[in-house]
């Protein structure tokens, strides 16, 4: 089994549940880590084609999970560090899986691939309106368009999609330049800022997934697929930003205030999973304050971590 993106928040997640079952697991990632040591782990520039045909050549599955997270402020300056190579390791690697026949695929979009809304079913057949995350929303949205056009020409119904929200935990990209809101408040309160600022005036709210749960999810929608269609994979529950910084300070004591005057993003994302449910039997179970607990013990052993980390925001990541 291959796992690109293996290094990453979900992809870890995806190869220790995998190796707990005995899998071979083959963890591709441009980062220098080592998550796991009963998997191979293999270093692979996604957007070099040859690289994608190498690493999944006689692969029975693939679990696509690679990708580049960031920031709502790294998104809007550096719009091409997102698509043009999100764009690349997407088309490059389902290609690949296809031309060399691997027998089943899975891969992961996100909820920027979604309109804006304030609960997110499944997609409409024909999605017309932008993505909410324009330039990666688009980059996802394309990838799912390729595995539609292997349904209609090919008839392949062994590719799988599913539309995680915002997952966090261990492995989370930390980085203090493009982190997302839950590790930027665990890096504040490490950092011993007092009191925390955080964006917004708190009632933001957002759909939080434990990645080991959504991994799960990964799993499931590659053994019960999905018909070449996107299945959500979150929490289903709406969490405000000050419900998130409350349950934060029961893990982790410490003071806070709310910065309207910083951008606080969508008023409500939330995901309805009623369909990954009923269709692959997903069932997230990790309540937000075990998750943060987990995640925040995580990063206190491993507060380094995201600099061994390719940087896709640096004008030179290589």
């Amino acid at each position: 089994m291959v796992v690109t993106g293996g290094t990453g928040l979900i992809g870890r997640q995806v190869v220790r549940l995998l190796c707990d079952a005995g899998a071979r697991v083959n963890c591709v990632s441009l980062d220098r880590l080592e998550v796991d040591p009963r998997a191979q782990h293999s270093y692979a520039d996604l957007s070099d084609f040859q690289r994608c045909k190498e690493i999944t050549d006689g692969a029975d599955d693939l679990f696509h999970i690679a990708g580049i997270k960031g920031s709502v402020e790294v998104t809007k300056a550096k719009p091409a560090s997102f698509f043009v190579p999100l764009l690349m390791m997407n088309t490059n690697t389902l290609e690949a899986a296809r031309l060399n026949k691997v027998q089943r695929v899975v891969y992961t979009s996100s909820i920027g691939a979604y309109e804006a809304a304030e609960v997110f079913t499944e997609p409409a057949d024909i999605e017309t309106g932008p993505p909410m995350d324009m330039y990666p929303g688009w980059a996802k949205r394309m990838a799912e368009m390729q595995i539609r056009s292997y349904a209609e020409q090919y008839g392949l119904g062994n590719f799988a999609v599913v539309r995680p929200c915002n997952v966090y935990g261990p492995g989370d990209n930390f980085d203090p330049d493009n982190a997302m809101v839950i590790p930027t408040l665990m890096a504040k309160v490490r950092r011993g800022d007092a009191p925390v600022s955080v964006w917004g005036d708190g009632s933001a709210v957002r759909d939080f997934a434990y990645s080991r749960d959504v991994a799960e999810g990964v799993i499931l929608a590659l053994v019960k697929g999905t018909g070449a269609r996107p299945v959500n994979l979150a929490s289903g529950q709406g969490v405000s930003i000050r419900e998130l910084v409350e349950t934060l300070q029961k893990v982790v004591p410490f003071d806070a205030f709310f910065d309207s005057t910083k951008p606080a993003g969508f008023p409500r994302r939330v995901m309805d999973i009623g369909l990954a449910r009923q269709r692959l039997g997903y069932d997230p179970s990790t309540t937000l304050e075990q998750g943060l607990r987990e995640t925040w013990e995580w990063y206190l052993s491993n507060t380094d971590e995201h600099k061994k980390k390719v940087n896709y925001f640096l004008d030179d990541p290589q």
